[in-house]
């Protein structure tokens, strides 16, 4: 690990200030915001990341869940995990997102992880990690090790031949289904940026991962009210029971009336190299009627354009049955 310039920032502009305006930041080197530190602290020690000056932003007053005035609801970017999934508003309402969270990495971890960490969590690549291989989305132009090495984790939609290294988030998955909007407050001012849009493909660009500018912080998600009667469903299929990242996961949320799927949003984790939202799969249920045999054309269709590498195509059934049994649980009626 380097050494490093240590502050506390005591409100949001000064964290943007020196975010942004920082003389490391102007010299091109890195800045980078803590929180919980779970993914961050980690790649320090690895020399994968380099910051000259970390900001502690846990004096911000961005840790709360409140309800909002359209019936949504706001999570603060340090919301820590563990809070937001026990919190009762998200246990009842947004089932999906509290099932997610709480198949991610350990109780402790999740004691210390925040909602913005969360989502700006790095990939699990076993290449990314290794500063002695090759990879683009580490040092752009190095070439991609996975490609040819050991790939059997790694994603099988919306790779590229310059990286093919997953989003390995159990939370952005349920937030892509649920349709969440991503509050960013930066030295152009605040903005908000749909979760669809917020993740980047890597396309020739592996090292550019989200829409984030230097000096760039996450304030808020918020989450649109569901329709009555929605019902979600977070299926995770993992190497072991705990502590391990998806193979391959699906979120589901559905309002099915009158044993047809009235509306459904679909998003598939341990497959994409962002959290893959499956408009494919969507399209095909869309009033039709809850059947397995439904289900299944679905997943076929969200499946349709995977890539898998040498190790990985074990990845498209296990996501088909993954896929079609978490939207049988969706469908489930007491």
């Amino acid at each position: 690990m380097d050494t490093f310039k240590y502050s506390r920032a005591q409100d949001m502009s000064q964290a943007i200030q020196a975010g942004a305006q920082s003389p490391t930041a102007q010299q091109g080197a890195p800045v980078r915001f803590v929180a919980g530190g779970t993914t961050l602290l980690d790649l320090m020690k690895l020399n994968v990341e380099r910051p000259t000056q970390v900001v502690d932003i846990n004096r911000l007053p961005l840790d709360k869940v409140e309800k909002l005035p359209n019936g949504g609801l706001k999570i603060g970017a340090l919301v820590r995990n563990s809070d937001l999934a026990h919190d009762p508003t998200v246990q009842s309402d947004y089932a999906v997102l509290s099932q997610a969270l709480l198949s991610g990495a350990s109780a402790q971890l999740r004691n210390m992880a925040t909602t913005g960490g969360n989502l700006l969590q790095r990939t699990r690549c076993v290449y990314f990690r290794d500063t002695a291989m090759a990879c683009n989305k580490r040092e752009p132009g190095s070439g991609c090790s996975a490609l040819e090495g050991e790939n059997r984790t790694l994603a099988i939609l919306g790779t590229s031949p310059h990286c093919t290294a997953t989003n390995p988030s159990d939370m952005n998955v349920a937030l892509t289904a649920l349709e969440a909007t991503i509050h960013i407050q930066g030295a152009k001012g605040e903005r908000e940026v749909a979760i669809h849009d917020f993740f980047l493909l890597p396309g020739n660009t592996p090292h550019r991962e989200h829409v984030m500018e230097p000096g760039d912080l996450i304030t808020f998600v918020s989450l649109p009210e569901l329709r009555p009667g929605t019902k979600s469903v977070y299926l995770k299929l993992r190497d072991r029971a705990s502590y391990e990242f998806a193979l391959s996961s699906a979120a589901v949320v559905a309002e099915v009336a009158d044993g047809r799927f009235k509306r459904v949003r679909i998003a598939l984790g341990g497959v994409g190299t962002k959290p893959w939202r499956s408009l494919e799969a969507e399209k095909v249920l869309e009033g039709k009627k809850v059947d397995p045999a439904v289900f299944r054309e679905a997943s076929n269709a969200a499946l349709r354009d995977a890539r898998p590498q040498s190790e990985n195509g074990f990845k498209v059934e296990l996501t088909k049955r993954c896929l079609t049994h978490a939207l049988a649980l969706a469908t489930k009626t007491a």
